[in-house]
């Protein structure tokens, strides 16, 4: 569906990053910032399916594999 737009070390650091901000919201519940954490989804999901929108709009490519 979508074209594979984000390479390895950009993935692991886009989970890992997704992974650290959902934590937060965990971890601090009674914080006043608490919900400015769920943006850790964003990150999480575009690591995981290995595609950024933003990517694609602005035609950046961090795969290392040619695009047709």
């Amino acid at each position: 569906m979508f074209k594979t737009n984000v390479g390895g070390l950009d993935r692991f650091l886009r989970i890992a990053a997704g992974i650290v901000l959902l934590a937060l919201f965990f971890l601090y519940p009674e914080a006043s910032w608490r919900y400015l954490a769920l943006i850790g989804i964003v990150p999480l999901l575009t690591g995981i399916f290995g595609t950024c929108p933003l990517y694609s709009m602005i035609g950046l490519s961090t795969c290392p594999v040619k695009q047709p």
